[in-house]
């Protein structure tokens, strides 16, 4: 009875989004309570169902529009909370170029309002949805938490550095802990293929456009770009499976309601640590699903680096955490997502 007792309640911002639901999941086969806020603008409500199916429990959900301040208000007034995984974000690099007033109101307002929010209440506990474009083109590989913080090449990964650096402005000030985790690029899908990758619209991401195509929901894939300096001319990224991804949010969670946390504020750096090309990952995938892809080369996309992979020691040494799953596994769960779809 006394476990039961001591369960602890976890909001999850974007909790029916692709990494968010994953999450949920992880959160609650650890015996976690959660609850979710989710607009639904960049997924369905029917991940609800299919987290239900997985763990044989129904989260509690709320459609919350974190933009509006007394919404997040009226939230925190009736749900008492023991920590917060927050993941609500539009989070499409292209997109964000064209359209960086949106990505401002989005990215930042809603992270003010919940700090506001958590400072009110005296609430703690954190944990930040930041990503890898923080580091822009790093001069060194592969990327460490040291990495010099460059202006950001686009609007998306500005909104990640200045979230970081209100997190750790109002750690500081408020004596809150917080973590902020700086992902690298999540794909896959969950082992049962009831939850995976679920982009409204034209996917802005490889894998998804990748499988789109395969299926022949898209007419060809477009390589942005074949003259960088790499290897084959395609530009390099770190693919890391979204259910290692899911896992680091929980070691990380549980840092810090042990208090092992040894700074208010901290990052960690989640990837696989090896670097894949865009060719590579095309050749990956072909021998995964025993599909040809149709894909052309075009010219580079905004806001593009070159190459980013991380190197993943402190995280593997401080959180107890490794990536266990290949990039193969997490092709052939997105194909398998894909085909189900």
């Amino acid at each position: 009875m006394s476990t039961k007792k001591a369960m602890k309640k976890i909001l999850v911002t974007g909790g029916l989004g692709f990494i968010g639901s994953h999450t949920v999941v992880e959160l609650q086969n650890e015996g976690f309570e959660v609850v979710i806020i989710d607009d639904l603008s960049n997924t369905s409500l029917s991940v609800l169902d299919s987290i239900t199916e997985i763990t044989g429990k129904k989260p509690a959900y709320h459609n919350v529009d974190l933009k509006i301040k007394r919404e997040v208000h009226h939230f925190f007034e009736n749900n008492p909370i023991d920590g917060i995984i927050h993941f609500a974000a539009f989070k499409a690099v292209g997109e964000s170029v064209g359209n960086p007033l949106d990505y401002y109101e989005n990215n930042i307002g809603s992270l003010v309002y919940i700090l506001q929010e958590v400072r009110d209440r005296k609430l703690d506990h954190i944990i930040f949805s930041s990503s890898c474009t923080v580091y822009g083109q790093a001069d060194e590989l592969p990327i460490t938490e040291n990495a010099a913080i460059k202006k950001a090449e686009s609007t998306y990964g500005n909104t990640k550095q200045i979230g970081e650096e209100i997190l750790q402005e109002s750690c500081k000030a408020h004596q809150l802990n917080a973590i902020a985790l700086r992902y690298f690029n999540p794909i896959g899908a969950h082992e049962s293929i009831k939850i995976g990758e679920l982009p409204l619209g034209v996917p802005q991401n490889l894998i998804p456009f990748v499988t789109q195509t395969a299926a022949g929901i898209r007419k060809e894939l477009s390589v942005f770009g074949d003259d960088y300096p790499t290897p084959d001319g395609t530009a390099i990224r770190d693919y890391i499976h979204v259910v290692d991804l899911a896992k680091a949010h929980i070691a990380a969670l549980q840092r810090l309601l042990h208090k092992k946390n040894k700074q208010n504020f901290e990052v960690f750096n989640v990837g696989s640590g090896t670097g894949s090309s865009v060719l590579e990952v095309i050749k990956a995938f072909e021998k995964a699903s025993g599909q040809k892809l149709n894909y052309k080369i075009v010219g580079r996309r905004a806001g593009d680096i070159t190459t980013a992979y991380a190197d993943t020691t402190i995280a593997n040494r401080e959180l107890n955490w490794k990536t266990e799953k290949s990039l193969d596994e997490a092709l052939e769960a997105a194909w398998k997502w894909q085909q189900k779809q």
